[in-house]
């Protein structure tokens, strides 16, 4: 009897053991519907450590400045030595705005004037530079891609100062993507910062905020598959978003912690947009030549995540002209309100959005037509505005020269400002007598 109940004892525990050994593999394997992962991979990675942003190995770099008021906002010159291809970005946080182009990195203070500026040699080299200030953390930092080196890694090397002060210590994390090709996208959250990028079998890694700031080895945990852009996250909020358009489909994923201190990855909505205008854009023509200019994409190069929803802006087709349309969603994939700039006589292109901590935006962008070389411009709204609508249509200056390429630069850039949470930024690219990329910044104080 007593042998009996021995055994049906062992067998509970055997049972049970295997149950939770079931558990834990589905723990750790993607759901059959792909909602859910682990991450594939982890490595550690070891930083390049600088002690300040510009040191004797790092010749100065002398851009822009030249503060003056247009319509009444504080515009000064970012960039002057662009190609066709300048990707200008711009974050702004403890006292500075710093701008980065595919030719280096520069620093001005908030009312216009050069600090200072390196190649972007200066930080493991690379091209297509992504800014951002977590005021969570009170840090800047930046992407940039090397696709060229001889090891054929393709490191993006993730850049992360110590402080709010870029001027002052950095750290550099050379992460692999062997597989990678250009047009990654950067973000963080609280907690988190990620990287995305075309190509390869695993297109996107996350890191630790804490760790890269610091400086100490850092994980990174790389995902199978691309999880989206990922999202610049305003709010007080640990998780990191991701979001991708599929289809009809809007898709937000998000990176979570889990019990063991590793990231978990969770699909938190599929939902049909609805939307009229959502293809790719045309591209665009320019005055004085047959040469037409890339209008940018239907995928939004940068995303906020503010007061609960991710607002982002986006180039589509519409009528057979490139069109800026921009939105606010919820989590849910709920569209909140959404809005055009669209005209049957020009063309609205590569454009990026900022929000405030009081929901008024700013949307970026440049227009180009057969009589208009590629010019800046920016409009924006109040919270309390009409939904959808933006105000009317500011003019930043305009275009000299026609470029000789298809290609124009991937992105504009817009940002908050970090320290007050209230005013936004932009940055956009201008077409010289050449055809070369300058670059205007331009404050808007709410």
């Amino acid at each position: 009897m007593k042998l009996r109940k021995k055994l049906n004892y062992l067998i509970v525990i055997l049972i049970l053991g295997t149950t939770f050994a079931i558990a834990q593999r589905r723990q750790e394997q993607p759901d059959e519907d792909g909602t859910k992962q682990t991450p594939s991979r982890i490595e550690v990675i070891t930083p390049i450590h600088k002690n300040e942003f510009r040191n004797a190995d790092c010749p100065q770099r002398v851009q822009g400045g030249n503060p003056r008021t247009l319509n009444d906002y504080l515009l000064f010159d970012g960039a002057m030595d662009g190609n066709r291809q300048v990707d200008p970005q711009i974050a702004i946080g403890g006292g500075y705005v710093f701008h980065g182009t595919n030719s280096g990195l520069t620093i001005y203070d908030k009312e216009g004037n050069y600090i200072d500026g390196v190649s972007q040699k200066c930080f493991n080299n690379g091209i297509d530079p992504k800014i951002f200030f977590d005021s969570h953390n009170q840090v800047f930092g930046f992407d940039l891609w090397v696709y060229w080196d001889s090891l054929k890694v393709k490191p993006v090397n993730v850049a992360i100062s110590e402080t709010n002060n870029p001027l002052g210590a950095w750290n550099i994390y050379p992460v692999p993507a062997p597989g990678g090709v250009d047009g990654g996208g950067i973000g963080y959250s609280k907690k988190w910062i990620g990287y995305s990028f075309p190509g390869g079998k695993e297109q996107t890694f996350v890191m630790k905020m804490s760790e890269v700031k610091s400086g100490r080895p850092a994980t990174a945990y790389h995902f199978k598959g691309s999880l989206g852009h990922p999202v610049f996250t305003q709010d007080e909020v640990e998780d990191l978003y991701f979001f991708k358009i599929k289809g009809d489909n809007f898709i937000i994923t998000r990176v979570t912690e889990g019990d063991n201190g590793s990231p978990v990855c969770e699909q938190v909505s599929s939902k049909k947009h609805g939307l009229k205008y959502i293809h790719h854009p045309p591209k665009s023509p320019q005055r004085n030549t047959e040469q037409v200019t890339s209008s940018g994409d239907r995928n939004p190069k940068n995303l906020v995540l503010q007061s609960g929803c991710i607002w982002f802006s986006q180039a589509v087709n519409c009528e057979g002209r490139s069109a800026v349309q921009w939105h606010q969603m919820k989590l849910d994939g709920t569209i909140v309100q959404t809005g055009l700039i669209s005209s049957k006589n020009s063309n609205y292109i590569q454009t990026t959005i900022a929000v405030n901590k009081n929901n008024d935006v700013l949307v970026g962008f440049q227009e180009t037509n057969a009589d208009m070389y590629i010019s800046p411009r920016m409009a924006y709204r109040y919270a309390d505005d009409t939904p959808g609508q933006l105000r009317e249509i500011v003019k930043l200056g305009e275009g000299k020269g026609a470029t000789n390429g298809v290609a124009w630069g991937d992105y504009s850039g817009s940002a908050i400002d970090g320290d007050n949470f209230t005013d936004l930024w932009t940055i956009q690219s201008i077409a010289n007598r050449e055809g070369k990329g300058e670059t205007v910044i331009v404050k808007v104080p709410f």
